[in-house]
């Protein structure tokens, strides 16, 4: 029997934010075993602990029909779940190892109690999308191209995994896409992202976000901490974040048009405009836990 829990990322709120599986002891388990859980929790990433050695744990991460590279909220949700249980070292840094590298986690508490985790992403790294796409992508997303924000970057960024990030000219248009999954499915593939990540401005380093997944089986991520932290990289590389001396940071609303809303935080190291650190914090909370019996062989 493999215990489980189900934990939201980014919120207080029990049902708000972005809900992933967590197993803290996968060391038995095999690919198809991993899969198969997350494909039965359904949530849109499952983190596995595969390996611990002290503060040093080996990880695997999968959405409901494939395994990823990286996921930033179901980090914050592992990281969250092993300081509840009493797992995480007091006043120690835990280290994640990832496909896409070692993921630094430090844990703030207050009074004792575990209040936000946060995660050292991999570092950014940026893509021009053709202008040619512009049309496409506005199709994609069911808006005229003209609803899409000339000042802000239009530009493809990872701290992790891949999204193209499209600028609208504001939140009200944001709330009202109407994406066509399949034309955003072939436009990921084509692009080599895995999703579409449309971003609003509220404020000089507040934006509200949508991201669309359908090539990774999710045809909408409710709070995206990766790709969070590679919208705030994105703009601090072009100047479009305030920088004061070598540090920025920024907030995103996500999973407000789905009905889980919750916020990403970020906070930026920087060398001029070069991007050296990125930070993305959150909150969480354990909805529920559970046991799982992987099938037998005879069944897989």
């Amino acid at each position: 029997m493999i215990a489980y829990s189900e934990v939201s990322a980014f919120t207080e709120t029990p049902g708000h934010g972005n809900r992933a599986g967590v197993v803290l002891d996968a060391a038995h388990l095999s690919r198809q075993d991993m899969q198969a859980l997350a494909e039965m929790l359904g949530a849109p990433e499952t983190v596995f602990i595969t390996r611990r050695e002290g503060t040093i744990a080996r990880v695997r991460y999968f959405t409901p029909t494939q395994e990823v590279d990286f996921c930033g909220h179901a980090t914050i949700a592992l990281g969250f779940t092993l300081a509840q249980a009493g797992q995480w070292p007091d006043g120690q840094d835990l280290h994640l190892d990832t496909l896409v590298g070692r993921v630094p986690l430090r844990l703030h508490t207050e009074a004792g109690v575990p209040r936000r985790v946060w995660m050292r992403q991999p570092s950014p790294t940026y893509r021009d999308v053709p202008a040619t796409l512009r049309a496409n992508l506005a199709e994609a997303l069911g808006i005229d191209h003209r609803m899409i924000h000339r000042g802000l970057p239009l530009a493809a960024a990872s701290t992790g995994l891949w999204s193209v990030f499209v600028p609208l000219l504001d939140a009200v248009i944001l709330d009202g896409l109407e994406p066509d999954l399949t034309r955003i499915h072939a436009l990921s593939d084509a692009l080599g992202v895995g999703s579409i990540y449309a971003y609003a401005p509220m404020g000089v380093n507040r934006f509200a976000a949508r991201d669309f997944a359908p090539a990774l089986g999710i045809p909408e991520d409710p709070v995206t901490g990766s790709a969070g932290g590679a919208l705030m990289a994105l703009l601090a590389s072009q100047g479009r974040l305030p920088v004061r001396g070598e540090r920025a940071c920024g907030l995103v609303y996500q999973g407000h048009a789905l009905g889980t809303p919750g916020e990403v935080e970020v906070e930026l190291e920087l060398d001029g405009q070069r991007v050296t650190k990125v930070h993305v914090g959150g909150c969480a909370t354990v909805e529920r836990e559970g046991v799982w019996s992987p099938p037998t062989p005879a069944t897989r």
